[in-house]
């Protein structure tokens, strides 16, 4: 069962950028989405008929956020924001049960200019994330995807001395991915790839970063430790345009 996460920084605009056709060539099970940016819009033809399930989850504001699932089987249940209303209003997260497994699709906050929103993000958002997955772990194994808005470690960066205190590469934020490391998941891609350079999944939209390859790897597959034996692959997709991030994959057995 391949799994696919995307970026697509406004769904309207990937469509119009080749979407369906990056989808299909690749051929997931699942797409989880993030940054669709929908509003209270209803969803517009995605042009993948096969994928029969299609969960969006927008935020109240019009234009912003949002995230979206995917799937070619219907999911058992669906959850948003953690099940908690405190985390509502954005729509950055939507949990999906599967018969082996839970899939979690999220958008993580970033850190923002002058890091304005790093107290939210790693004194309530991170701290929250961990408590979720590690409570879905006691029941099945747990695939975590998104944008997670941190590059983890200074190989997850092209430039890591000038980007050290810049949102996305803080300290904070890093110390928050190993303490989820630390409760019992894994980064799929490193697990399979540990030594692998210049593998990244954003780059700015200035002065020719993706042409340069000058990137970050900001998007995950993070695994329950405990399903490590389904493991099959997991994958970067750096060829595929349509937006500032490219998709990362993680084929699982069924």
């Amino acid at each position: 069962m391949k799994l696919l996460s995307w970026n697509v920084n406004g769904l309207r605009a990937c469509l119009k950028k080749g979407f369906s056709e990056s989808i299909q060539s690749v051929d997931p099970d699942v797409v989880c989405l993030q940054e669709t940016k929908m509003g209270r819009d209803g969803p517009p033809d995605t042009g993948l008929g096969e994928y029969a399930h299609q969960i969006f989850h927008s935020a109240e504001k019009p234009g912003y956020s949002g995230t979206a699932i995917l799937s070619k089987t219907e999911p058992i249940s669906v959850e948003f924001d953690f099940g908690d209303s405190e985390f509502q209003g954005e729509g950055r997260v939507i949990a999906a049960e599967f018969a082996n497994f839970y899939l979690v699709n999220a958008y993580v906050p970033n850190s923002q200019n002058e890091l304005r929103r790093l107290p939210y993000r790693c004194d309530s958002w991170e701290p929250r994330t961990r408590k979720y997955l590690k409570s879905l772990s006691t029941s099945k194994p747990v695939y975590y995807c998104g944008d997670l808005n941190v590059a983890h470690k200074e190989i997850d960066i092209a430039r890591p001395k000038a980007n050290r205190r810049n949102a996305g590469f803080t300290d904070e934020e890093r110390h928050e991915m190993d303490l989820l490391l630390g409760a019992g998941f894994t980064d799929t891609f490193r697990h399979f790839h540990p030594d692998a350079t210049e593998r990244y999944s954003w780059w700015s939209y200035r002065a020719g970063a993706r042409k340069r390859n000058i990137g970050w790897r900001l998007d995950y597959f993070i695994a329950s430790e405990s399903a490590s034996d389904s493991w099959i692959s997991a994958d970067i997709f750096d060829q595929i345009e349509g937006s500032d991030h490219c998709p990362v994959s993680l084929e699982v057995k069924d």
